[in-house]
């Protein structure tokens, strides 16, 4: 189990009438420019050049793949009697995923991410095939073709096998050709605005307070807890303008939160938190189910017959509470310290502090992921 703070332990903070300690970031690290933004592509190919890793005959949209892609190879199938025989262990149907960034253009190079649709093992050596990558409205965005690079691996044999990492999933750096670029000109973009990543009023002031200081006029508006407008000059270069608002150093003011990992047993608490008296009492009622399979032999001049008794015994034990105590002004390192000293595992940790949530004394928002 980790327990790990945003801030050192014992470290001194300068608290502010609100509770949250502002820290100065720039606008491009907590802000972006609304309509600018990404978009996601896909595609469905297939990988060669496996060794014997690839789908098996099971699965049929792989075979029906390939001879698609014979079909358009000048390679026809068709009436093939041996066709249905084919084996594909050396091949896997794959789906592929992107982004692609704003303001590509034809020419550009992303990355993919390849990922196996079928029942293969491993996708170490393969080769992916040109696969064309779609947008969300059906249009072909990118072509993507090259050799996988794999985190891992996987080896079978004489009926023993070892895997490493996720041998099914692999990427293509730069393997993604741009073809289609998605319009977007920052001239049209009428009110320029910013989004916050964090949506706070405080910040949105400070930032539009921030932003109208170090460009001398009066330029940005908070219109919510995370929109900003700006307002540039007639005929104003916008690309420079943009420059030098992201490198502004505004004032954020974060929200206190909790994020908890059940399955990592991860605990981030921020240094923003803080705690309330409270008094805690946790311990658990265990209860242990013992099954044992015995043989009941009768006795040699007994007319009965050997049996196979199942025996189940029940314990019970009941753990003492472990009791916390919180006194008014208790830091994260108390609890921290606390809940160390009565060996609480993640689980414990994370049914604590939702009732904490619940009774008021954990002033944060409580994320578990």
């Amino acid at each position: 189990m980790a327990i790990l703070l945003a801030t050192p332990l014992g470290a001194a903070r300068a608290w502010t009438g609100d509770g949250s300690a502002p820290r100065l970031a720039r606008v491009k690290d907590v802000a972006s420019v609304e309509g600018v933004r990404d978009n996601q592509l896909i595609g469905y190919g297939i990988v060669v050049g496996l060794h014997g890793t690839g789908d098996s005959s099971q699965t049929v949209f792989p075979l029906q793949t390939l001879e698609s892609v014979l079909e358009r190879m000048g390679v026809s199938l068709q009436g093939n009697a041996m066709a249905s025989m084919m084996q594909t262990r050396n091949m896997a149907a794959v789906f592929l995923a992107g982004t692609l960034p704003p303001f590509a253009q034809p020419g550009g190079k992303v990355d993919v991410t390849v990922s196996s649709a079928g029942d293969a093992r491993s996708l170490e050596g393969g080769l992916l095939l040109l696969t064309p990558l779609y947008g969300p409205d059906g249009q072909i965005y990118a072509q993507a073709q090259g050799p996988l690079v794999l985190g891992g691996y996987a080896v079978t044999s004489n009926g023993s096998s070892k895997s490493v990492n996720y041998p099914t999933t692999a990427r293509i750096p730069s393997g993604a050709i741009v073809e289609r670029a998605v319009p977007l000109s920052l001239s049209s973009l009428r009110p320029l605005a910013l989004l916050l990543d964090d949506a706070d009023f405080r910040t949105a002031e400070a930032a539009a307070a921030a932003i109208d200081r170090e460009l001398g006029r009066p330029l940005a508006h908070a219109v919510d807890s995370r929109r900003i407008e700006l307002q540039p000059a007639v005929n104003e270069d916008i690309p420079a303008l943009l420059a030098r608002v992201e490198e502004v150093e505004v004032q954020v003011y974060p929200r206190a939160k909790v994020v908890v990992n059940e399955r990592t047993g991860t605990v981030v608490i921020g240094g923003e938190v803080r705690l309330q008296p409270v008094t805690i009492l946790h311990g658990g009622l265990v209860v242990n189910v013992v099954s044992r399979v015995e043989v009941s032999q009768p006795n040699a001049l007994a007319q009965g017959t050997t049996q196979v008794v199942q025996q189940t015994t029940v314990q019970a034990q009941d753990k003492p509470a472990n009791r916390i105590e919180l006194k008014d002004g208790a830091t994260v390192d108390d609890l921290v310290e606390n809940l160390q000293q009565i060996g609480a595992t993640a689980r414990d940790i994370i049914s604590i502090l939702q009732a904490m949530k619940e009774a008021g004394a954990l002033e944060a928002d409580l994320e578990v992921l």
